[in-house]
């Protein structure tokens, strides 16, 4: 465990009673709970157990009348700042709880246990800094908030705009401020008055605009300068083209600070009182000045407690970064519904289970009149059809091979081309050179993950298989290829057949020991492209394990194999003769034309960060869930992933038997 959760839990455990039944039915902030060490019991405490309550809510007087009766401390329980896709009235669970034994965050009248590290926690720790400012900027970059479910698509207003706040009428947090109709009112004249002739933007809160609650401010309030918003906008946005921003106490003031402002307060919030606001009330216990990493930090890094759904486990601030910036993803693609084209019959559920969880698909292989869902087709079947987003599997994809219909963990999607044709641009290679630059945090993450590929041998289809003898001398690894495969009919030009492929290598390197890969499609007579290799290599390494013989050469020779990128991750020199998606950015030899386009100099690092955790999308067989590509190695390393059945055994071998026959058919 990381320190901040370790020194949260203490490594005891608590019986924790409760008088609210939403401690009982919500599943996931019970167990949370109970990893932190806290076991919910109802009755009556002890002289050493505890009284849990909601915050302020309704039912809290109960937990607080009880616990005065028997002198048992209260821990306040409440959402973390970055909570889920929807606010918890539409029964999303939330990522993270903020547990405190001293007050509540939003209540300035009782020290909270935030306040207590805001105060006297050192927070001049390089490392922990570090760490916020990284996250920091990645909330930033990828729109997390403490609801994710905002389009960054959509256009903010220009920019010049006041922006003021609205929250929820009568939430605890604006009771805790003094909040109402009056202090509202005043607040909006203030933003009018500090800066006359700008606009006025007022944002909705997201429970407002769903229905939930009302707020403080209406159609009335707007006039030729003030308007309201309740578009699901990223608020990074509308901080970016703000030059003011007012609340009372809402969370988009703390975001505010993150992202530059400083913004006038009207209540008592955590963030106000440490020099970062304008406070109208000031709290006068609150005297130390914090720089915006320091404040960061305390909130976000050592206060809260997070969990990672997947792992059924607390987590650092950056495990749950990386759960949200998966679900905001697929939220963000998949709520306006899909209609999928060019989609086998096999692939369909897959297709649902992974695009269909926030907004319906539908298989049609042409717009039916008048639905204006977006449209994805698989990529070898687009042909000249650019009115679509592009889908092909992901470069980790299964245990076991796609050609025996095993669903893949990973798809990845593309507006712009797709990674195996060089013929016109991709989105992933925008992500490859926009990723010349890597933050610490991103370097450390793609270190992370390429340290566990190689550890644990995790490659494309992570198939068992034999750990050959390979003779001794220069060695050199020549993977074959699905002849027919759509990376080698657009991604090659000179070299297009795993025979050239091989008298290639020969020639240049006649002195090297050649390793002919078969292709395991092919090996499993699944796919043509089979080749006798006789004279040619000095060993055929059949139905070996692809991460071993890796492990065991000095070079690859390649057409457009994905063996070249797992190659590279291991510190392998590679030779491309065509223009696989990995080839034209200085990290391998090139003997095929690459597309000058790609003139970005990222490192290997930065190619991985784009590859891997960019580029595709990942889903949790274990729970169904969208999850980060951490989460897909793990399951690829146990093996913990359910397998196909039968039939789908047997439609593969009518498939490869079709697809051996087909020249004798035609």
């Amino acid at each position: 465990m990381n320190s901040e959760f370790e020194q949260a839990t203490g490594g005891d455990r608590h019986r924790l009673f409760v008088y609210n039944f939403g401690f009982l039915t919500q599943r996931r902030e019970r167990r949370i709970l109970s990893l932190a060490g806290y076991d919910i019991r109802v009755g009556l405490p002890g002289a050493d157990d505890l009284v849990g309550i909601w915050g302020d809510s309704p039912t809290a007087h109960r937990g607080k009348a009880i616990a005065a009766r028997r002198g048992a401390p209260l821990l306040r329980v409440e959402d973390s700042f970055l909570r889920s896709l929807h606010p918890g009235r539409a029964g999303e669970p939330p990522i993270g709880l903020n547990l405190d034994r001293a007050g509540v965050h939003f209540d300035a009248t009782i020290p909270s246990d935030l306040e207590g590290l805001l105060t006297t926690h050192p927070l001049d720790d390089t490392a922990l800094l570090n760490r916020a400012r990284d996250a920091i900027a990645r909330m930033r970059a990828l729109h997390l908030s403490k609801y994710c479910a905002v389009d960054p698509s959509l256009v903010p207003p220009d920019p010049g705009y006041v922006l003021v706040v609205d929250q929820t009428r009568d939430d605890a947090s604006v009771r805790a401020s003094g909040g109402n109709d009056a202090l509202f009112r005043e607040m909006l004249v203030f933003a009018q008055e500090e800066h006359p002739g700008a606009r006025v933007i007022i944002k909705t809160h997201p429970e407002t605009t769903a229905g939930y609650r009302g707020g403080y401010y209406s159609e009335a309030d707007e006039n030729h300068r003030v308007s309201l918003l309740d578009q699901p906008i990223s608020p990074w946005s509308l901080l970016e083209g703000a030059v003011g921003v007012y609340t009372l106490s809402s969370q988009l003031g703390f975001e505010a600070i993150l992202a530059g402002h400083k913004p006038r307060i009207f209540g008592t919030p955590f963030y106000a009182g440490w020099g970062l606001t304008l406070d109208e009330n000031p709290v006068p216990r609150r005297e130390r000045k914090l720089t915006r990493a320091q404040l960061f930090a305390a909130a976000m890094i050592l206060y809260p407690i997070w969990y990672d759904p997947c792992r059924d486990r607390l987590c650092d601030l950056e495990c749950a970064l990386d759960m949200m910036e998966a679900q905001a993803r697929a939220w963000r693609q998949d709520h306006h519904g899909w209609i999928a084209s060019g989609m086998r019959l096999w692939k369909r559920p897959a297709i649902r289970r992974a695009f269909g969880s926030h907004g319906k698909v539908s298989f049609a292989e042409t717009r039916p009149q008048g639905d204006t869902r977006p449209r994805m087709i698989w990529a070898s079947k687009a042909g000249t059809d650019t009115d679509a987003t592009l889908v092909e599997d992901g470069f980790l994809r299964s245990r076991g091979l796609g050609a025996e219909l095993v669903p893949p963990l990973s798809l990845v999607t593309d507006n712009s081309g797709i990674y195996y044709d060089p013929k016109r641009p991709s989105d992933l290679e925008e992500m490859i050179a926009r990723r010349e630059n890597l933050s610490d945090g991103e370097r450390r993450r793609a270190e992370r993950l390429v340290a566990r590929l190689i550890s644990d041998g995790v490659t494309k289809y992570n198939l068992a298989g034999d750990r050959p003898d390979l003779p001794a001398g220069h060695r050199i690894l020549v993977p074959g290829q699905v002849e027919d495969d759509a990376s080698i009919l657009q991604g090659t030009e000179l070299v297009r057949t795993n025979l050239d492929l091989l008298q290639a290598a020969r020639a240049a390197r006649p002195d090297a020991v050649l390793i002919y890969k078969p292709h395991p499609d092919v090996e499993a007579g699944l796919r043509a492209g089979k080749l006798d290799a006789t004279g040619l290599a000095d060993l055929v390494a059949e139905q070996s394990d692809p991460a071993t013989l890796l492990a065991q050469v000095d070079e690859l020779w390649t057409m457009t194999s994905l063996m070249g990128f797992e190659a590279l991750l291991r510190s392998v020199k590679v030779t491309t003769l065509g223009a696989p998606f990995y080839a034209g950015w200085g990290l391998t030899e090139d003997l095929g034309p690459v597309p000058a386009r790609r003139g970005a100099r990222p490192d290997l690092m930065g190619l991985v960060h784009a590859v891997l955790i960019d580029y595709p999308r990942y889903r949790d067989p274990v729970t169904g869930l969208p999850c980060p590509v951490e989460v897909a190695v793990d399951r690829l390393a146990s093996g913990d992933i359910p397998h196909p059945g039968l039939a789908n055994r047997l439609l593969s071998k009518l498939q490869g038997v079709f697809a051996t026959y087909a020249p004798y058919w035609r």
